[in-house]
C-alpha cells in the first residue's frame, strides 16, 4: 500500500492555466510540502483531494501595488493615526486580499518588520508580504501630506517619508534594507491625493534618483517609482528605476524607452475608476477629484501603448481606505483593455518576474503551490475572475485558506 506524503494535496477535475501558456491544460495538480510536483497524468496518493468540478486552476494572484497601511483616503489623517491602529487595520486588509485569491502582495508604500513578523508567525492570515517601508518623497512631493496653508511637521509617516538630498536619501535607503525591505519606493511625479503637487512635474533631481537606485542595485534589489507623465517616467527610467507605478500619461516614445531599458509598467486602473465613482461619497478633496479625472481615461490608453511597445505589464490596484473592496474589479478593468490571457499573465508570471520570484505566479513542478481554484472558465466567461471569494478556493503554499 502506498502512503500519501504528509502535507500532500491534489486538485482534480480542473483545467490548469500555468501562468504563461496561451491554452490551459488538463490537470490534476499534485502538491507535496507546499510545492507543485506534478501537473497532469496520474497523481500519486494525497492526504487531501479537492474536486474542482470542472473549474479552472490559476496561479495565486499577485497584487504588485498594494497598500496594507492605506487605511484612509485622507493622507494627513492616515499619517497621523497611531501605528497600533494602522497595523490592526492592515491585518484585516491583508486577510481580505488573501480571501480574494491574492496570495502575494507587494506593499509599495508602507509595511515594517513588525507587521512582517506577525504574518510570518501566523498571527494574522495574509498573502506573502513584500514591503518597501514608507515611500520616499521630496518636500512638497506626492508623499508630503501637508496642505500648503497649514504649518505642520513633515515627519516620517506610515506610508510616506519626506527625505531631501543625496546623503539623506542614501541613509534612508540603507535603513529600509536593514529593516527587511523588499525594494524601495520613490515619488517622481505628482499624484491624485497629494495636495500641493502638479501631476506632470518630475520630482527629485537626477542625482537624488540615481543615489536611490545605486543603493538598491548594489543591494541586489530595485526601485519602484510613482510616475504619471512622460517627463517623470523618462526621468525615472534614465536614472535606473525598474518599476513604473501607474504611468497613466505614458506616450509611445516613452514606452519604447521603457522597453529598451527593461522597465516594467504596473498599471493601477482600479483606484481611478473607484475614486471617480465613490470619491465624493468618502470625502475625496475636489482638487484630488479633478486630478483623478485627468488620469482616469488615459490609464487604459497607457496599457495599450505599453503593450504595443513591448513593455512588460504587471498588475496592481493602489486602493486606499474603504475602496479596498474594489481589488477584484481591477482585473475586470485590465481585461477590458488587455484581454483575459494577458491580464492573467500580468497578475501571475509577469508580476512574479518583477519581484524576482520565478517560483511564484506559475503552476509547474518546483513552483510554490499558490493556487486559485475558480468555479468556471475565465477564458469563456471572464467574470469568473472577479466574481468574489465565494466562488473560489485559495491555496497558499499547499494549504487551503
Amino acid at each position: 500500500m502506498t502512503t500519501a506524503p504528509a502535507g500532500s494535496l491534489t486538485v482534480v477535475n480542473a483545467a490548469v492555466f500555468d501562468g504563461v501558456s496561451a491554452e490551459p491544460v488538463e490537470g490534476p495538480v499534485h502538491i507535496e510540502a507546499g510545492t507543485v510536483v506534478q501537473v497532469g497524468g496520474t497523481p500519486p496518493p494525497a492526504e487531501r483531494v479537492i474536486d474542482a468540478r470542472g473549474g479552472t486552476v490559476v496561479p495565486g494572484l499577485i497584487d504588485a501595488h498594494f497598500h496594507a497601511y492605506g487605511t484612509s483616503l485622507d493622507m494627513l489623517e492616515l499619517e497621523a493615526s497611531p501605528l497600533s491602529y494602522v497595523a490592526l487595520a492592515a491585518g484585516r486588509r491583508l486577510a481580505a486580499a488573501l480571501s480574494r485569491g491574492f496570495t502575494t502582495v507587494r506593499d509599495v508604500a508602507g509595511g515594517d518588520p513588525g507587521l512582517a513578523k506577525a504574518i510570518a508567525e501566523g498571527l494574522t492570515p495574509a498573502p506573502r508580504y513584500l514591503y518597501t517601508g514608507p515611500a520616499l518623497s521630496q518636500t512638497g512631493g506626492h508623499g508630503d501630506a501637508r496642505p500648503g496653508d497649514l504649518d505642520l511637521c513633515a515627519c516620517g509617516g506610515h506610508i510616506g517619508e519626506v527625505v531631501d538630498g543625496v546623503d539623506d536619501l542614501r541613509r534612508a535607503v540603507r535603513d529600509r534594507f536593514r529593516r527587511g525591505a523588499h525594494a524601495i519606493k520613490i515619488m517622481t511625479s505628482g499624484g491624485v491625493v497629494s495636495p500641493t503637487d502638479p501631476i506632470r512635474v518630475p520630482q527629485y533631481s537626477p542625482e537624488e534618483v540615481r543615489a536611490v537606485t545605486d543603493e538598491a542595485v548594489r543591494r541586489g534589489s530595485y526601485v519602484a517609482a510613482h510616475a504619471y507623465s512622460p517627463e517623470a517616467i523618462v526621468h525615472s527610467v534614465e536614472n535606473g528605476v525598474r518599476s513604473i507605478e501607474h504611468g497613466n500619461l505614458l506616450d509611445a516614445p516613452t514606452a519604447r524607452l521603457m522597453a529598451e531599458r527593461g522597465a516594467f509598467l504596473v498599471p493601477t486602473l482600479a483606484t481611478y475608476d473607484a475614486m471617480e465613482r465613490r470619491g465624493a461619497e468618502f470625502g475625496l478633496a475636489p482638487v484630488s477629484r479633478a486630478k483623478n479625472r485627468e488620469v482616469l481615461k488615459a490609464g487604459r490608453e497607457a496599457v495599450e501603448i505599453a503593450r504595443v511597445a513591448g513593455v512588460r505589464i504587471g498588475f496592481g490596484t493602489d486602493l486606499m481606505g474603504v475602496l479596498e473592496d474594489e481589488q477584484l474589479n481591477g482585473l475586470r478593468l485590465q481585461v477590458e483593455v488587455a484581454g483575459v490571457l494577458e491580464t492573467l499573465r500580468s497578475a501571475t508570471s509577469v508580476n512574479a518576474d518583477l519581484i524576482g520570484r520565478p517560483d511564484l505566479g506559475r503552476i509547474r513542478p518546483g513552483a510554490v503551490a499558490d493556487l486559485v481554484i475558480l468555479d468556471g472558465d475565465p477564458f469563456g466567461d471572464p467574470s469568473v475572475l472577479w466574481a468574489g471569494p465565494e466562488r473560489r478556493t485559495v491555496v497558499q503554499a499547499g494549504r487551503p485558506v
